[in-house]
């Protein structure tokens, strides 16, 4: 029996695939170093130290007041302060939709039970995981049930949802996760 979609090892193994980098190129062959001289090096002169950037290039750009919704998720609802996390290819022409928000498990179950009316159901109790489906799934060509889950990470171990975008980092209280049916076959 595969795991649920939106189990932890499931989530953590495509997640890793998705940060994997291509490994470092083969050191260069050609000719070796050339032997050390015996005359000390002259250091070149240092370059004119860089003016401080403004005040305004160091603050980081405000969020926008309305989380993004690609064209995909056209009719689904998005938790208004989510912040878009990442796209992930989930295979058979699907692909899912990650999204954080620093509201409370409760906050975000209660609003998704709101807009899409209908109670969901309870995957997990702790740590809190609800499910909200969206259409049938049909095994034929589906990866995942069309679906939106929310998944609370506030619990005391975690500290939250580690999102790391470059050298940012960020934790989020909740997760959303976002399957939309796949587009025409």
């Amino acid at each position: 029996m595969p795991a649920p979609p939106d189990s932890p090892t499931l989530l953590f193994r495509r997640r890793l695939r998705c940060l994997k980098e291509p490994p470092p190129p083969p050191p260069a062959t050609g000719s070796p170093a050339p032997p050390p001289s015996s005359t000390p090096a002259v250091e070149p002169p240092a370059p004119p130290a860089a003016a401080p950037p403004s005040p305004a290039a160091i603050e980081p750009a405000t969020a926008p007041a309305q989380p993004v919704a690609p064209a995909e998720l056209a009719g689904i609802p998005i938790y208004p302060t989510a912040d878009y996390l990442d796209r992930i290819d989930a295979g058979a022409g699907q692909s899912y939709h990650l999204y954080g928000s620093d509201a409370t498990y409760a906050e975000i179950v209660a609003y998704y039970r709101n807009v899409l009316r209908t109670g969901g159901r309870e995957i997990y109790r702790s740590p809190g995981t609800h499910q909200f489906d969206l259409g049938r799934f049909d095994d034929n060509r589906m990866a995942f049930p069309p679906s939106v889950v929310v998944k609370d990470y506030s619990g005391e171990v975690s500290g939250g949802y580690l999102h790391v975008d470059g050298t940012n980092e960020r934790r989020y209280r909740t997760i959303i996760q976002i399957v939309p049916p796949p587009t025409g076959r």
